[in-house]
């Protein structure tokens, strides 16, 4: 008799990249970049690391479970009330508990193939039953998305920008989704990289939540605020929605040090801002450069991209860490021909730059 329930054995669980100091040691390199994990070149503020020093003697006390300050700091930043705020262990957190909440028996959860693939782990993980429509042209299809949904549908996830294409949705596609749903239908945007987005028809979903009230939205200080490794994330929706998400998650989810940079980070929005520009800088020398080696990509919004390399990624990935560049390949999302490289320094660009024309002309 087995142990787990099929849907934990047949699980895929996610594969996480070596540490830099891994690589480095495992092929006999040193200085390697790191461009695999959409993190933020630049670190994070030197405001949250000082909050988060000032933290540190209080270690030994559970942080507050309510998150108070935090959660009034930023609930003034976005102008809404603390009510409507749930915290997470980075949004990944939350994802899990927003599946967990609202999504029983029979129902089921929509997504698109080749997105965000934690939407389909942790469903998995509970045994939540999923539904995956396909992308098209590296796209969410929200037309295809909206034919899918039943009786059954309970909650749906979109990424936006998208995680791995770094694809969007306009505006007008996702307010004729959300017509098309109806407000039985809870729909979780997670714009995990919303502060990167330069398009004019991104949709402004804090103003549409007064319109649709069964939407939900995902944010994080894990990009642009360079607090990955604090895992900070947050969700903004109804209150009563809110109360309920409570009931399922743990009392003392996030730690002392993530409430005090968080409060610090929000009150650096000039480290945020150099962040976005240094990321537009770099996607502007990717989309100028990479075309001229042969390469194709997909138009990001995002602080990465997803590089058609035409054959099979792995043996190129694999040239690249001997190079000491680490990227990271998406065969797991179906796009086995493609790496996913994010946005990093001018000189983190140039060793990548040297190191494809070297592995692509081997």
């Amino acid at each position: 008799m087995s142990l787990v329930p099929s849907f934990i054995s047949s699980l895929s669980p996610y594969v996480p990249g070596k540490p830099i100091e891994e690589t480095e040691r495992e092929y006999g390199i040193k200085n390697a970049v790191k461009l695999a994990s959409n993190e933020n070149p630049l670190g994070p503020s030197p405001k949250a690391m000082e909050a988060i020093a000032r933290a540190l003697p209080k270690m030994h006390l559970y942080p507050d479970g309510a998150s108070f300050y935090f959660k009034n700091r930023l609930a003034d930043f976005l102008k809404v009330t603390p009510a409507e705020l749930m915290l997470g262990n980075g949004s990944n957190e939350l994802i899990e508990f927003l599946i967990r909440t609202f999504v029983h028996g029979d129902d089921e959860l929509l997504i698109s193939a080749g997105t965000f693939v934690v939407y389909k782990i942790s469903a998995q993980a509970v045994g939540r039953k999923f539904v995956e429509v396909p992308m098209k042209e590296r796209h969410y299809d929200l037309e295809a998305m909206a034919a899918a949904v039943t009786p059954k549908t309970r909650l749906v996830f979109i990424a936006n920008p998208d995680n791995p294409t770094g694809s969007y949705q306009t505006e007008a596609a996702l307010v004729r989704f959300l017509e098309s749903v109806g407000e039985k239908v809870l729909v979780v945007m997670d714009e995990a990289y919303f502060e990167y987005v330069q398009a004019a028809d991104y949709p402004n979903t804090m103003a549409l939540r007064a319109r649709f009230p069964n939407l939900i939205i995902l944010r994080t200080f894990s990009k642009a605020y360079g607090l990955a490794g604090m895992r900070l994330g947050y969700g903004i929706a109804r209150p009563e929605l809110v109360d309920f998400v409570n009931r399922v998650r743990a009392p003392f989810n996030v730690s002392v040090i993530a409430q005090a940079g968080g409060i610090a980070a929000l009150d650096d929005q000039e480290h945020v801002r150099r962040t976005v520009e240094l990321n537009r800088k770099g996607l502007d020398q990717l989309t100028a450069e990479l075309p001229g080696l042969g390469l194709s990509l997909t138009p990001s919004q995002s602080n990465f991209m997803l590089v058609d390399f035409h054959r099979p990624a792995m043996p190129l990935f694999e040239a690249l860490l001997r190079e000491g560049v680490i990227t990271r390949p998406m065969g797991g999302y179906g796009f086995h021909s493609s790496l996913r490289i994010n946005t990093g320094t001018e000189q983190d660009h140039e060793k990548l730059l040297g190191a494809l024309k070297k592995v692509l002309s081997a």
